[in-house]
């Protein structure tokens, strides 16, 4: 009888951990990925309200397994310090890997970014993007060369940014418009 008990439970303690094996290839991936995307969606938060994330800077991470990646360009040297820690704050986040460009403090590119502002949102086809309390065209001037990232909503909207931003003529070479356009539902016919 005490062997019987014993094999059921050999038996049972087998199928759970064969089990646990099994999930264990999809478990703790899944787990992690889960986790890396809930943290990816506060760190985000903590970007975005940051007070003084402007038009002139452009902020990208990556999460992987806790540890947080910040690429892109910030026009201040306190923004990029300012980062790190508000980011390393976010519970969950094991480690910050600070990847931020301090641009050039200038003051030709200073007087750049705000003639390619009121380029792109001066125009009236655009100006509906700088009615947001971000607005998504990013306008990053590193030595007067002019580089637009962000996301727009039309193919056109971003030819029309760049060519708003070309307009201005103190940009050293050609503008880079690296704007993105929103991906549009696909209409029903």
């Amino acid at each position: 009888m005490k062997s019987g008990i014993l094999g059921k439970a050999a038996m049972a303690a087998a199928l759970l951990l064969t089990a646990g094996m099994a999930g264990a290839s999809n478990g703790p991936d899944a787990a992690a990925q889960s986790s890396d995307e809930a943290l990816a969606k506060q760190v985000r938060h903590q970007i975005v309200t940051y007070p003084h994330y402007t038009i002139w800077d452009d902020i990208s991470f990556r999460v992987n397994r806790g540890n947080v990646l910040l690429v892109g360009d910030v026009n201040q040297p306190y923004k990029k310090s300012d980062l790190q820690k508000i980011v390393a704050h976010v519970p969950g986040v094991v480690s910050v890997n600070n990847q931020l460009k301090v641009l050039p403090l200038s003051n030709m590119d200073d007087r750049l970014r705000l003639q390619v502002a009121r380029a792109i949102y001066g125009d009236p086809s655009l100006s509906r993007y700088g009615m947001q309390a971000l607005p998504p065209i990013h306008i990053i001037v590193d030595n007067g060369h002019v580089t637009l990232t962000g996301v727009v909503s039309t193919s056109m909207d971003k030819q029309v940014a760049g060519v708003r931003a070309s307009t201005v003529g103190l940009s050293f070479g050609p503008i880079n418009n690296n704007l993105q356009v929103e991906i549009q539902p696909a209409k029903k016919g």
